[in-house]
């Protein structure tokens, strides 16, 4: 792939604004690595559990009426594992310390995350059936968006408390 070389200089320039970043990689949203910088951290299998998380985050946001899928934040013992939308076909994870500014690394994550996902977007051509058409009409087209179906109301106790009272 030809965006490799700018995803890596992407790497390094949000490297150096979140010092406490140990490795970024970005894949396809079926999993294939595009570019890595994961020292410590086999890059196939992180590219592949990304698109399995992100399989997963894509279902609870649907089914809690929370739109599309923007960003997933991890947190384990020992640091963070952020992943954020990159374009239409990508996804950037990001991998820190435990003592990063989750603030920042989302700021930074964000918009590393737009600027990779314009490169592969870019790089990606939409496959053609027939004659090309160079009408100025269907470039202007939205992306379809997916519809749900109706949800039914859920029954619920009247008299069910979450919280305890004393």
């Amino acid at each position: 792939m030809a965006a490799q070389a700018p995803i890596l200089d992407e790497f390094r320039r949000l490297r150096a604004r979140v010092p406490q970043l140990t490795g970024a990689l970005a894949a396809g949203v079926d999993g294939l690595v595009l570019a890595h910088d994961t020292p410590g951290v086999e890059p196939d299998g992180l590219a592949a559990l990304t698109a399995a998380a992100l399989g997963v985050a894509i279902r609870v946001t649907d089914a809690t009426g929370r739109g599309d899928f923007r960003e997933l934040l991890l947190r384990g013992t020992d640091g963070y594992v952020a992943t954020y939308a990159a374009g239409r076909t990508a996804v950037l994870t990001l991998l820190a310390q435990d003592g990063v500014n989750v603030g920042r690394l989302h700021l930074e994550g964000r918009r590393a995350a737009a600027r990779i996902g314009e490169l592969v977007d870019a790089e990606v051509k939409p496959v053609r059936n027939g004659p090309a058409k160079s009408s100025a009409k269907e470039a202007a087209k939205p992306m379809p968006t997916r519809t749900r179906t109706a949800r039914s109301a859920r029954s619920t106790t009247a008299d069910a408390r979450t919280t305890t009272e004393s």
